[in-house]
């Protein structure tokens, strides 16, 4: 640590062309009194919410055994780098999404909108819909006036807000999780350069021609700001040095990719209109996103995200893992061996998306730890048996400096995802005394921190 008498402000932005681009933290950031405390300053918190739609196949999440002792299952494999980072949760329900007397019988139009708010949703295919506010805007609330932005809501796939997506059910139910009050439904972002764009510049235009054009002229947002930030390098200690040039070669790196997925869809799908700046396949696309969330992290631009990496009711297949029926059609597997076998294999390539977004973070500096050590992240899906639209024995995994890694722990008889989210809450400092249908926070064992 240099130690000196002025430190960088964490405020710093350089800026040049519509560009603006925020610093990681840095230790020339942090103030000689602070440096010299007895107590370190206490690191920022950041929250991320991962949802995959249709449940787990049965027999393939659970692990066998509790405690430290338990061995990963065919869909927690991908997860072997980081196992001690991760505390697997089992035995969770959430009652608020079953379905009621005289419902419409679509089941998913019930469930995404009562992961994240603890409240059952109103079913309509009008525009009166009503769910609750979610567990990621009352952290928003809280702790979004520090930031940039207060929240990023993404997705992997196109946002649909009009007409019927299931029984009796408005889209708005199953192509957002994020609810800023019980009628305003945020919508998700799928598109990976608008929201680079959002992060660190754009040209002030939603007019195509006018950001093609500043494409042309500015083939990097560092481009313009380069002559700063060399001054920049001059101000600060050589352990910052390293950490600087890699964050700004993480910003270089996600550049080129969205500009690689611009030119792919443009040349090899012209019959489509797909929006420039996806990738053409679903793991590249969900890097990508997972890639924005980290640096805005690192950046400070905001310590809420929520991502969807499979809305409800989504008929992708997964042919790159053997498996060419739609993940919903396979949800409904009838208890049939193969089925159960095909869906297993989907749940465990959107765990190696999880177990990518973890080491990415982990493998990221962030104050006196890493960014995982300052993160909390859920990963769950909001029914257990997808065939029977069932909303019990949830799978759900933690990650983050804040848990006891490395188990597997199976709730009490009874316990509602409402409870863990009161949990998750106060973690990051958002302490509430309810949420949803909450009885209490959360009681694992007194060994796990949670």
């Amino acid at each position: 640590m240099i130690i000196t008498k002025k430190a960088i402000s964490r405020r710093v932005v350089l800026r040049g062309l519509g560009t603006t681009v925020a610093l990681p933290l840095l230790e020339s950031m942090v103030p000689a009194m602070t440096a010299l405390a007895k107590t370190p300053a206490k690191p920022v918190q950041r929250f991320t919410v991962i949802y995959v739609a249709h449940g787990a196949a049965p027999g393939y999440f659970v692990p066998a055994t509790e405690g430290a002792a338990y061995e990963l299952t065919p869909v927690l494999a991908p997860l072997k780098n980081v196992k001690n980072d991760v505390l697997v949760l089992s035995g969770i329900d959430n009652p608020v999404a079953m379905a009621r007397e005289g419902e419409p019988r679509g089941g998913h139009g019930r469930i995404g909108p009562a992961f994240m708010s603890g409240v059952h949703a109103k079913p309509t295919i009008g525009g009166d819909f009503e769910a609750g506010t979610s567990i990621d805007q009352i952290a928003a609330q809280a702790v979004g006036g520090a930031t940039q932005f207060a929240s990023l809501e993404l997705s992997v796939d196109t946002p649909e807000f009009g007409g019927t997506c299931d029984s009796g059910y408005s889209c708005v139910y199953t192509n957002t999780l994020s609810w800023r009050t019980p009628t305003m439904p945020l919508p998700m972002e799928n598109n990976p350069r608008v929201v680079f764009e959002r992060l660190f510049g754009d040209s002030g235009s939603t007019d195509p021609v006018v950001r093609r054009a500043r494409l042309s002229q500015q083939s990097s947002v560092l481009d313009s700001v380069l002559e700063k930030v060399r001054g920049l390098s001059r101000k600060i200690g050589p352990a910052d040095r390293p950490k600087l040039d890699a964050y700004f070669e993480s910003i270089r790196d996600v550049e080129r990719r969205i500009q690689k997925a611009t030119e792919q869809s443009e040349r090899e799908l012209p019959e489509f209109d797909q929006p420039a700046g996806v990738p053409a396949t679903f793991e590249g696309h969900v890097k990508l996103m997972f890639d924005l969330q980290a640096l805005a992290y690192q950046a400070d631009l905001t310590r809420i995200t929520t991502f969807m990496l499979a809305k409800e009711i989504s008929g992708r297949a997964y042919p790159e893992v053997g498996v060419s029926a739609g993940h919903h059609s396979l949800s409904h597997h009838g208890d049939d061996p193969e089925k159960i076998k095909l869906l297993s294999k989907v749940n465990a390539y959107h765990m190696s998306m999880y177990a990518y977004f973890l080491e990415k973070l982990k493998a990221t500096p962030d104050g006196t730890g890493s960014l995982l050590d300052h993160s909390l992240v859920l990963y769950g899906s909001g029914m257990g048996n997808s065939n029977l639209h069932e909303p019990k024995e949830l799978p759900i995994v933690l990650a983050g400096g804040q848990i006891k890694g490395g188990r597997h722990q199976r709730c009490a008889t009874g316990t509602v995802l409402s409870n863990l989210h009161v949990t998750l809450l106060s973690k990051i400092g958002v302490p509430v005394e309810t949420f949803g249908d909450s009885t209490g926070r959360l009681r694992v064992d007194p060994v796990s921190g949670v």
